[in-house]
């Protein structure tokens, strides 16, 4: 095939990001909706949470499953600071999402950035791409370019809120709706632990919630852009992620729980 006509062919649908709409699958997404925000406005009581204190903050990376939550939050007006980091090697695709979501929501988020320093000192001892080499310094790039932002950004906190669902890996199973962090010394909440994948695009589509463009490219979970590829079908959710490594064990280190 002539390599202009195959480029001007678009990339084929990804099913998973467009799932059939039936009354039983919108009402679960209600149901599970209306859980979730009672969840996050019972937190909100709870942790005393508001415009100036920011006690009660939700992670947002981005995924599918964070602009669920970014929906509920910012949609309902939830007095909950929004935070990302930016590691600095994030996807373009990514960027732009969050462009895109300050304009949709009409709000700022708060961006935590990697020390430039310990960045500088990594790249220069280990190399660019030093994470490729060895389980520890993949380890020690999500260090530096995310771990040290989150410690960063968690505190003062009194509680955070994450995307993380049970059925997206093996490290998440049994992955309960509230915890005790005790890496960081304050509670965490995980309101979509029990959401289906199907569930949480049929809130996008419903809702109309912008979503990050990667996702329709076969990318279900999406990190930095040099650790991170489509997956094939019937691939783990999360495959994509550090894909050189032990699905049993890869992390990076935001959620996982010391023993």
């Amino acid at each position: 095939m002539n390599a202009a006509v195959s480029a001007l062919r678009p990339a084929p649908a990804n099913a998973a990001t467009q799932p059939a709409l039936t009354d039983a699958l919108r009402a679960a997404v209600g149901a599970k909706s209306a859980a979730a925000l009672v969840l996050l406005r019972e937190a909100v009581a709870e942790f005393g949470a508001n415009a100036t204190n920011g006690k009660l903050a939700f992670a947002n990376s981005f995924g599918a499953e964070d602009m669920v939550l970014t929906d509920l939050i910012l949609s309902n007006a939830l007095p909950i600071t929004v935070f990302s980091l930016d590691t600095g090697r994030l996807p373009a695709e990514t960027y732009s999402l969050i462009g895109e979501v300050e304009r949709h929501y009409g709000s700022k988020l708060e961006i935590y950035f990697p020390d430039a320093g310990a960045v500088e000192t990594f790249v220069r001892s280990h190399g660019i791409n030093a994470f490729y080499d060895s389980v520890e310094l993949r380890k020690a790039c999500c260090g530096v370019r995310k771990m040290e932002p989150l410690r960063r950004a968690l505190a003062g906190r009194k509680a955070w809120i994450t995307g993380l669902r049970a059925a997206q890996s093996v490290t998440r199973a049994g992955l309960p709706v509230r915890e005790t962090d005790t890496a960081n010394g304050l509670e965490k909440l995980n309101p979509l632990t029990d959401w289906t994948e199907t569930e949480v695009w049929a809130y996008i589509r419903i809702n109309e919630v912008p979503y990050n463009a990667l996702h329709d490219q076969f990318y279900p979970s999406i990190g930095c852009a040099p650790c991170t590829r489509a997956i094939a079908l019937g691939e783990d959710v999360r495959a994509g992620r550090w894909w050189w490594e032990n699905p049993e064990t890869k992390e990076c280190g935001l959620h996982v729980k010391e023993s």
